[in-house]
Protein backbone atom coordinates (compact mmCIF):
# COMPACT_ATOMS: atom_id res chain seq x y z
CA UNK A 1 0.00 0.00 0.00
CA UNK A 2 1.22 3.58 -1.15
CA UNK A 3 1.98 5.54 2.14
CA UNK A 4 2.23 8.86 0.24
CA UNK A 5 -0.24 11.23 1.57
CA UNK A 6 -3.51 11.87 -0.10
CA UNK A 7 -4.30 15.03 -2.01
CA UNK A 8 -6.28 16.14 0.85
CA UNK A 9 -4.11 16.31 3.49
CA UNK A 10 -0.90 17.96 1.23
CA UNK A 11 -2.16 21.45 2.16
CA UNK A 12 -2.02 20.17 5.93
CA UNK A 13 1.42 18.55 5.27
CA UNK A 14 2.93 21.57 4.08
CA UNK A 15 1.44 23.69 7.35
CA UNK A 16 3.00 21.18 9.57
CA UNK A 17 6.26 21.16 7.96
CA UNK A 18 6.32 24.97 7.65
CA UNK A 19 5.74 25.14 11.53
CA UNK A 20 8.40 22.91 11.77
CA UNK A 21 10.16 19.66 12.94
CA UNK A 22 9.95 16.70 15.04
CA UNK A 23 6.33 18.14 16.50
CA UNK A 24 4.64 17.50 13.65
CA UNK A 25 5.90 13.63 13.73
CA UNK A 26 3.03 11.89 15.54
CA UNK A 27 0.24 13.68 12.93
CA UNK A 28 1.94 12.80 10.59
CA UNK A 29 2.60 9.31 11.20
CA UNK A 30 -1.22 9.44 12.14
CA UNK A 31 -2.51 10.39 8.43
CA UNK A 32 -0.90 7.85 6.95
CA UNK A 33 3.11 9.46 5.94
CA UNK A 34 5.39 6.69 6.46
CA UNK A 35 7.89 7.02 9.56
CA UNK A 36 11.30 7.11 7.14
CA UNK A 37 9.58 10.27 5.47
CA UNK A 38 8.20 11.87 8.32
CA UNK A 39 11.88 11.32 9.71
CA UNK A 40 13.54 13.20 6.68
CA UNK A 41 11.26 16.42 6.98
CA UNK A 42 11.39 16.62 10.55
CA UNK A 43 15.75 15.99 9.69
CA UNK A 44 17.81 19.31 10.63
CA UNK A 45 21.29 17.98 10.49
CA UNK A 46 23.91 19.88 8.49
CA UNK A 47 24.68 19.04 5.27
CA UNK A 48 27.79 16.75 5.96
CA UNK A 49 25.53 13.95 4.57
CA UNK A 50 24.22 14.96 1.47
CA UNK A 51 24.80 14.07 -2.13
CA UNK A 52 26.65 10.58 -1.43
CA UNK A 53 28.83 10.33 -4.15
CA UNK A 54 29.08 6.68 -3.56
CA UNK A 55 25.93 6.06 -5.23
CA UNK A 56 24.57 4.49 -2.26
CA UNK A 57 21.97 7.41 -1.27
CA UNK A 58 18.05 6.04 -1.29
CA UNK A 59 17.92 8.97 -4.93
CA UNK A 60 19.79 6.57 -6.52
CA UNK A 61 18.94 3.01 -5.55
CA UNK A 62 14.95 3.10 -6.06
CA UNK A 63 14.51 0.00 -4.24
CA UNK A 64 15.69 1.66 -0.59
CA UNK A 65 13.79 1.00 2.35
CA UNK A 66 11.74 3.19 4.59
CA UNK A 67 14.69 3.83 6.44
CA UNK A 68 16.68 4.59 3.33
CA UNK A 69 14.64 7.05 2.47
CA UNK A 70 15.57 10.18 5.07
CA UNK A 71 18.06 10.74 2.19
CA UNK A 72 18.64 13.49 -0.62
CA UNK A 73 14.73 13.36 -1.80
CA UNK A 74 13.63 14.45 1.35
CA UNK A 75 16.21 16.70 2.19
CA UNK A 76 15.79 18.44 -1.49
CA UNK A 77 11.64 18.96 -0.70
CA UNK A 78 12.01 20.01 2.79
CA UNK A 79 14.18 23.01 1.35
CA UNK A 80 12.07 23.72 -1.12
CA UNK A 81 9.01 24.11 1.23
CA UNK A 82 11.20 26.30 3.43
CA UNK A 83 12.48 28.66 0.62
CA UNK A 84 8.53 29.00 -0.25
CA UNK A 85 6.70 28.88 2.99
CA UNK A 86 9.99 31.11 5.13
CA UNK A 87 8.12 33.72 6.81
CA UNK A 88 6.07 34.33 9.14
CA UNK A 89 6.13 30.78 9.63
CA UNK A 90 9.77 30.39 9.79
CA UNK A 91 13.13 33.11 11.11
CA UNK A 92 15.43 34.21 8.58
CA UNK A 93 18.92 33.22 8.81
CA UNK A 94 21.03 36.09 9.89
CA UNK A 95 24.79 35.92 8.77
CA UNK A 96 27.01 35.80 11.61
CA UNK A 97 28.71 39.64 12.35
CA UNK A 98 32.13 39.82 10.31
CA UNK A 99 34.85 39.69 13.16
CA UNK A 100 36.64 42.76 13.19
CA UNK A 101 40.46 43.40 13.27
CA UNK A 102 41.98 44.58 16.43
CA UNK A 103 43.02 48.14 15.61
CA UNK A 104 46.54 48.97 16.55
CA UNK A 105 47.01 52.60 17.55
CA UNK A 106 49.85 54.11 16.57
CA UNK A 107 51.07 55.67 19.82
CA UNK A 108 50.99 55.24 23.43
CA UNK A 109 47.95 56.83 24.60
CA UNK A 110 49.38 58.68 27.65
CA UNK A 111 52.71 59.00 27.40
CA UNK A 112 55.91 61.17 25.64
CA UNK A 113 59.20 60.98 24.99
CA UNK A 114 62.01 63.47 24.80
CA UNK A 115 65.72 63.68 24.52
CA UNK A 116 67.81 66.54 26.25
CA UNK A 117 65.80 67.33 29.11
CA UNK A 118 67.96 68.61 31.89
CA UNK A 119 67.17 68.18 35.64
CA UNK A 120 65.33 71.44 36.57
CA UNK A 121 63.26 70.42 33.47
CA UNK A 122 62.44 67.28 34.74
CA UNK A 123 61.79 68.76 38.73
CA UNK A 124 59.32 71.36 36.91
CA UNK A 125 57.27 68.48 34.58
CA UNK A 126 57.00 66.53 37.94
CA UNK A 127 55.70 69.13 39.76
CA UNK A 128 53.11 69.79 36.37
CA UNK A 129 51.75 66.04 36.92
CA UNK A 130 54.14 64.38 34.70
CA UNK A 131 55.69 61.10 35.66
CA UNK A 132 59.07 59.45 34.86
CA UNK A 133 58.09 56.54 33.82
CA UNK A 134 61.71 55.44 32.33
CA UNK A 135 65.07 57.09 31.50
CA UNK A 136 68.22 56.33 30.16
CA UNK A 137 71.39 57.81 29.05
CA UNK A 138 71.62 57.84 25.11
CA UNK A 139 75.32 57.22 23.82
CA UNK A 140 74.46 58.41 20.92
CA UNK A 141 73.09 61.03 21.06
CA UNK A 142 74.93 62.15 24.22
CA UNK A 143 71.49 63.04 26.03
CA UNK A 144 69.22 61.42 28.41
CA UNK A 145 66.19 59.68 27.09
CA UNK A 146 62.81 59.93 28.71
CA UNK A 147 59.61 58.36 28.75
CA UNK A 148 57.04 60.66 30.64
CA UNK A 149 53.06 59.64 31.67
CA UNK A 150 51.01 62.52 31.12
CA UNK A 151 48.77 64.11 33.55
CA UNK A 152 45.40 62.67 33.92
CA UNK A 153 42.57 64.61 31.74
CA UNK A 154 45.52 66.36 29.62
CA UNK A 155 45.58 65.39 26.05
CA UNK A 156 48.71 64.30 23.98
CA UNK A 157 48.70 67.29 22.02
CA UNK A 158 48.61 70.03 25.17
CA UNK A 159 50.97 67.62 27.03
CA UNK A 160 53.66 67.42 24.09
CA UNK A 161 53.44 71.60 23.63
CA UNK A 162 53.82 71.82 27.19
CA UNK A 163 56.97 69.82 27.20
CA UNK A 164 58.09 71.45 24.34
CA UNK A 165 57.59 75.18 26.28
CA UNK A 166 59.45 73.99 29.39
CA UNK A 167 62.35 72.47 27.20
CA UNK A 168 62.63 74.12 23.34
CA UNK A 169 65.78 72.84 23.22
CA UNK A 170 64.87 69.43 23.59
CA UNK A 171 63.32 67.02 21.19
CA UNK A 172 60.07 65.86 22.12
CA UNK A 173 57.34 63.52 20.69
CA UNK A 174 54.95 61.28 21.35
CA UNK A 175 55.86 57.21 21.86
CA UNK A 176 54.79 55.91 18.43
CA UNK A 177 54.64 52.09 17.77
CA UNK A 178 56.43 50.42 15.10
CA UNK A 179 55.22 46.64 14.32
CA UNK A 180 57.21 43.90 11.93
CA UNK A 181 56.64 44.15 8.17
CA UNK A 182 55.32 40.74 7.51
CA UNK A 183 51.56 40.71 5.88
CA UNK A 184 51.22 37.25 4.52
CA UNK A 185 52.49 33.80 2.76
CA UNK A 186 52.97 32.49 -0.50
CA UNK A 187 52.42 29.50 -2.75
CA UNK A 188 55.90 27.82 -4.16
CA UNK A 189 55.03 27.08 -7.67
CA UNK A 190 56.73 23.38 -8.24
CA UNK A 191 57.91 24.12 -4.47
CA UNK A 192 61.31 25.72 -5.23
CA UNK A 193 61.28 28.43 -2.84
CA UNK A 194 64.69 28.08 -1.56
CA UNK A 195 65.70 29.22 -5.32
CA UNK A 196 64.15 32.49 -4.99
CA UNK A 197 67.87 33.68 -4.14
CA UNK A 198 68.99 33.16 -7.39
CA UNK A 199 67.08 35.62 -9.21
CA UNK A 200 70.02 38.22 -7.64
CA UNK A 201 72.53 35.93 -8.56
CA UNK A 202 73.44 35.51 -5.09
CA UNK A 203 76.45 33.13 -4.60
CA UNK A 204 76.71 29.80 -3.54
CA UNK A 205 80.11 30.21 -2.07
CA UNK A 206 78.43 32.66 0.77
CA UNK A 207 77.22 29.60 2.08
CA UNK A 208 80.75 28.80 3.31
CA UNK A 209 80.86 32.25 4.68
CA UNK A 210 82.86 33.81 1.44
CA UNK A 211 81.90 34.75 -1.94
CA UNK A 212 84.19 35.24 -5.09
CA UNK A 213 86.17 38.68 -4.13
CA UNK A 214 84.56 38.96 -0.71
CA UNK A 215 86.10 38.71 2.71
CA UNK A 216 84.26 37.35 5.55
CA UNK A 217 80.87 39.24 5.90
CA UNK A 218 80.65 41.22 8.81
CA UNK A 219 78.56 40.84 11.88
CA UNK A 220 74.80 41.98 11.11
CA UNK A 221 72.50 44.30 14.00
CA UNK A 222 69.28 42.61 14.16
CA UNK A 223 66.45 44.76 15.68
CA UNK A 224 63.54 42.32 15.86
CA UNK A 225 60.93 40.65 17.90
CA UNK A 226 62.25 37.76 20.01
CA UNK A 227 64.13 34.32 18.18
CA UNK A 228 63.66 30.91 19.21
CA UNK A 229 66.86 29.92 19.44
CA UNK A 230 65.83 26.22 19.48
CA UNK A 231 65.12 26.00 16.24
CA UNK A 232 67.61 23.16 14.17
CA UNK A 233 68.13 25.86 11.38
CA UNK A 234 69.81 27.92 13.79
CA UNK A 235 71.44 25.15 15.96
CA UNK A 236 75.29 26.16 14.17
CA UNK A 237 74.42 29.54 13.52
CA UNK A 238 76.60 32.57 15.84
CA UNK A 239 73.84 34.50 17.22
CA UNK A 240 73.98 36.98 20.27
CA UNK A 241 70.91 37.79 21.94
CA UNK A 242 70.97 41.40 23.89
CA UNK A 243 68.38 42.30 26.19
CA UNK A 244 66.90 45.52 26.24
CA UNK A 245 65.10 45.31 30.02
CA UNK A 246 64.71 42.93 32.80
CA UNK A 247 62.29 40.83 31.37
CA UNK A 248 59.18 42.37 33.38
CA UNK A 249 57.80 43.31 29.68
CA UNK A 250 55.53 40.99 28.21
CA UNK A 251 57.89 39.26 25.62
CA UNK A 252 57.31 39.18 21.81
CA UNK A 253 56.60 36.29 19.68
CA UNK A 254 59.53 34.21 17.82
CA UNK A 255 57.57 33.93 14.07
CA UNK A 256 58.92 37.13 12.66
CA UNK A 257 62.68 37.35 14.10
CA UNK A 258 62.84 33.65 13.69
CA UNK A 259 62.38 33.84 10.36
CA UNK A 260 64.37 36.76 9.33
CA UNK A 261 67.42 35.70 11.49
CA UNK A 262 67.54 32.29 9.86
CA UNK A 263 67.20 33.73 6.38
CA UNK A 264 70.63 35.84 7.51
CA UNK A 265 72.57 32.97 9.35
CA UNK A 266 70.63 29.85 9.12
CA UNK A 267 72.78 26.67 8.97
CA UNK A 268 73.96 25.48 5.44
CA UNK A 269 72.78 21.68 5.89
CA UNK A 270 69.01 23.14 7.45
CA UNK A 271 65.74 22.91 6.11
CA UNK A 272 65.99 26.82 6.21
CA UNK A 273 69.35 27.91 5.05
CA UNK A 274 70.65 31.20 5.34
CA UNK A 275 72.06 33.72 2.78
CA UNK A 276 75.17 34.22 5.13
CA UNK A 277 75.50 30.67 7.10
CA UNK A 278 79.02 31.63 8.46
CA UNK A 279 77.74 35.17 9.60
CA UNK A 280 77.76 36.10 13.27
CA UNK A 281 74.41 38.04 14.65
CA UNK A 282 73.57 40.23 16.97
CA UNK A 283 70.02 40.40 17.52
CA UNK A 284 67.89 42.90 20.04
CA UNK A 285 64.18 42.15 21.36
CA UNK A 286 62.82 45.30 21.05
CA UNK A 287 59.20 44.51 20.76
CA UNK A 288 56.95 43.05 23.09
CA UNK A 289 53.01 41.59 22.73
CA UNK A 290 50.41 44.17 22.28
CA UNK A 291 46.95 42.23 23.62
CA UNK A 292 46.53 38.71 21.38
CA UNK A 293 47.24 40.11 17.65
CA UNK A 294 50.44 41.81 17.25
CA UNK A 295 53.83 42.56 18.44
CA UNK A 296 54.84 46.72 18.72
CA UNK A 297 57.98 48.31 19.66
CA UNK A 298 57.95 52.00 20.73
CA UNK A 299 60.01 54.38 20.18
CA UNK A 300 61.53 54.03 23.88
CA UNK A 301 63.04 50.47 22.73
CA UNK A 302 63.57 51.56 19.33
CA UNK A 303 66.51 54.06 20.17
CA UNK A 304 67.55 51.96 23.30
CA UNK A 305 68.24 49.25 20.73
CA UNK A 306 69.99 51.35 18.07
CA UNK A 307 72.20 52.66 20.90
CA UNK A 308 73.57 49.15 22.17
CA UNK A 309 73.99 48.08 18.84
CA UNK A 310 76.23 51.57 18.06
CA UNK A 311 78.48 51.15 21.61
CA UNK A 312 79.46 47.46 20.31
CA UNK A 313 80.62 48.60 16.66
CA UNK A 314 77.83 46.77 15.26
CA UNK A 315 78.28 48.66 10.85
CA UNK A 316 75.37 46.90 9.57
CA UNK A 317 71.82 46.87 10.95
CA UNK A 318 68.25 45.42 9.30
CA UNK A 319 65.35 46.76 10.20
CA UNK A 320 62.34 44.58 9.13
CA UNK A 321 59.89 47.22 11.07
CA UNK A 322 58.28 50.21 10.63
CA UNK A 323 55.48 52.70 11.20
CA UNK A 324 55.14 56.88 11.64
CA UNK A 325 57.97 59.45 11.82
CA UNK A 326 59.44 60.44 15.13
CA UNK A 327 61.60 63.51 15.88
CA UNK A 328 63.89 61.37 18.03
CA UNK A 329 63.59 58.26 15.90
CA UNK A 330 64.90 60.79 13.01
CA UNK A 331 68.10 61.73 15.64
CA UNK A 332 69.36 58.60 16.65
CA UNK A 333 68.77 57.27 13.07
CA UNK A 334 71.30 60.25 11.99
CA UNK A 335 73.78 59.65 14.88
CA UNK A 336 74.45 55.79 14.25
CA UNK A 337 74.92 56.53 10.51
CA UNK A 338 77.13 59.51 10.90
CA UNK A 339 78.86 57.10 13.71
CA UNK A 340 79.86 54.72 9.99
CA UNK A 341 76.53 52.41 10.44
CA UNK A 342 74.74 51.13 7.67
CA UNK A 343 71.07 50.58 8.16
CA UNK A 344 68.91 48.56 5.73
CA UNK A 345 64.72 48.76 6.03
CA UNK A 346 61.63 47.39 5.22
CA UNK A 347 59.99 49.81 2.48
CA UNK A 348 56.76 49.02 3.83
CA UNK A 349 53.71 46.67 3.26
CA UNK A 350 51.22 49.04 3.51
CA UNK A 351 50.17 49.10 -0.10
CA UNK A 352 51.62 51.04 -3.20
CA UNK A 353 49.22 54.03 -2.29
CA UNK A 354 50.07 54.45 1.17
CA UNK A 355 52.21 57.49 2.97
CA UNK A 356 56.16 56.81 2.98
CA UNK A 357 57.30 54.39 6.54
CA UNK A 358 59.56 55.24 8.66
CA UNK A 359 62.51 54.13 9.26
CA UNK A 360 62.90 53.28 5.43
CA UNK A 361 61.93 56.68 4.25
CA UNK A 362 64.68 58.26 6.80
CA UNK A 363 67.22 60.26 4.22
CA UNK A 364 70.86 57.69 4.04
CA UNK A 365 68.34 54.69 5.03
CA UNK A 366 68.76 52.22 2.17
CA UNK A 367 64.98 50.98 2.00
CA UNK A 368 64.41 47.64 0.24
CA UNK A 369 61.33 46.59 -1.66
CA UNK A 370 60.49 43.10 -2.72
CA UNK A 371 59.50 41.37 -5.85
CA UNK A 372 58.06 37.95 -7.06
CA UNK A 373 59.94 35.91 -8.59
CA UNK A 374 59.01 37.38 -11.93
CA UNK A 375 60.93 39.93 -11.48
CA UNK A 376 56.98 41.85 -10.66
CA UNK A 377 56.35 44.22 -7.69
CA UNK A 378 55.43 42.60 -4.34
CA UNK A 379 51.27 44.12 -4.22
CA UNK A 380 51.69 45.64 -1.03
CA UNK A 381 54.66 47.08 -0.79
CA UNK A 382 54.94 51.10 -0.27
CA UNK A 383 56.33 52.81 -3.06
CA UNK A 384 58.15 56.82 -3.39
CA UNK A 385 61.06 58.63 -4.26
CA UNK A 386 62.62 57.13 -0.95
CA UNK A 387 62.67 53.30 -2.18
CA UNK A 388 66.60 52.48 -3.29
CA UNK A 389 66.62 49.17 -4.06
CA UNK A 390 64.57 45.79 -4.63
CA UNK A 391 64.79 41.72 -3.59
CA UNK A 392 63.13 38.73 -3.50
CA UNK A 393 60.15 39.33 -0.96
CA UNK A 394 57.32 36.96 -1.99
CA UNK A 395 57.68 33.39 -1.10
CA UNK A 396 61.16 33.33 0.55
CA UNK A 397 61.66 30.19 2.01
CA UNK A 398 62.95 30.40 5.87
CA UNK A 399 62.52 29.37 9.17
CA UNK A 400 58.97 28.77 10.94
CA UNK A 401 58.65 29.81 14.60
CA UNK A 402 58.98 26.32 16.19
CA UNK A 403 60.69 23.77 13.71
CA UNK A 404 60.81 23.66 9.99
CA UNK A 405 60.42 25.73 7.44
CA UNK A 406 57.96 28.11 5.42
CA UNK A 407 57.27 30.13 2.46
CA UNK A 408 56.82 34.24 3.83
CA UNK A 409 56.10 37.33 1.79
CA UNK A 410 56.72 40.99 3.00
CA UNK A 411 59.39 43.20 2.23
CA UNK A 412 60.90 42.23 6.04
CA UNK A 413 62.13 39.35 3.72
CA UNK A 414 63.43 41.41 1.07
CA UNK A 415 65.69 43.77 3.05
CA UNK A 416 67.77 40.48 4.91
CA UNK A 417 68.76 40.10 1.19
CA UNK A 418 70.80 43.28 1.19
CA UNK A 419 71.98 43.66 4.55
CA UNK A 420 73.70 40.23 3.69
CA UNK A 421 75.36 41.71 0.18
CA UNK A 422 75.84 45.01 2.56
CA UNK A 423 78.14 42.31 5.34
CA UNK A 424 79.80 40.74 1.94
CA UNK A 425 80.74 44.03 0.76
CA UNK A 426 81.51 45.46 3.85
CA UNK A 427 84.06 42.84 4.98
CA UNK A 428 85.68 42.70 1.61
CA UNK A 429 86.03 46.95 2.30
CA UNK A 430 85.73 47.79 5.99
CA UNK A 431 86.89 50.84 5.49
CA UNK A 432 83.69 51.99 3.10
CA UNK A 433 81.15 54.93 4.82
CA UNK A 434 77.60 54.06 4.64
CA UNK A 435 76.83 56.33 1.43
CA UNK A 436 79.76 54.57 -0.41
CA UNK A 437 78.30 50.88 0.76
CA UNK A 438 74.82 52.30 -0.47
CA UNK A 439 76.24 54.16 -3.98
CA UNK A 440 77.48 50.22 -4.47
CA UNK A 441 74.35 48.09 -3.98
CA UNK A 442 72.60 50.83 -6.07
CA UNK A 443 74.76 51.37 -8.77
CA UNK A 444 75.02 47.52 -9.40
CA UNK A 445 71.67 46.95 -9.48
CA UNK A 446 69.56 45.49 -12.18
CA UNK A 447 67.49 49.01 -13.61
CA UNK A 448 63.74 47.95 -13.53
CA UNK A 449 60.96 49.70 -14.29
CA UNK A 450 61.47 52.61 -15.49
CA UNK A 451 65.15 53.77 -16.72
CA UNK A 452 67.01 54.70 -14.02
CA UNK A 453 65.84 55.21 -10.46
CA UNK A 454 62.16 54.81 -9.78
CA UNK A 455 59.22 54.82 -7.15
CA UNK A 456 58.04 51.21 -7.65
CA UNK A 457 62.05 48.98 -7.88
CA UNK A 458 64.42 52.26 -6.63
CA UNK A 459 67.41 51.93 -8.66
CA UNK A 460 66.38 48.33 -9.50
CA UNK A 461 67.06 44.46 -8.27
CA UNK A 462 70.05 43.87 -6.28
CA UNK A 463 72.92 42.03 -8.16
CA UNK A 464 74.79 40.05 -5.58
CA UNK A 465 76.62 38.65 -8.13
CA UNK A 466 78.95 41.22 -9.10
CA UNK A 467 79.13 43.10 -5.21
CA UNK A 468 82.85 42.13 -4.75
CA UNK A 469 83.84 41.81 -8.08
CA UNK A 470 83.05 45.60 -8.80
Amino acid sequence: MSTIAPPRFRFILVILVAIGGMTAMPLLQSVGIAPGVAAAFADDDDDNNDDDDSGNSAGSSGGSSGGENRGNDGRRLRGDLRSLFRWPFQRAERPAPPRRAVAIPDRARDEIVALGLDEATIASLTQDGFVIDERTTIALTGSELVKLTIPRGMTLDVARQAVVAAAPSANVDFNHFYQPEEKDTASCPGGDCKLIRHIVDWPHEAANGRATGCGAPLPIGLVDTAINADHASLAEATIEVLQLGDGTNSSSAAQHGTAVAALLVGSAGSRAPGLLPGGRLVAIDAFQRYGRATDIADIYDLIRALDMLAARNIRIVNLSLSGPPNMLLEQAVRAIIDKGTILIAAAGNEGPNAKPVYPAAYADVIAVTAVDRNMKPYRRAVRGDHIDIAAPGVGVWTAASISGGRQKSGTSFAAPFVTAAAALLLGANPEMEPDEVADALTRSANDMGEPGKDAIFGWGLLNAKVLCQS
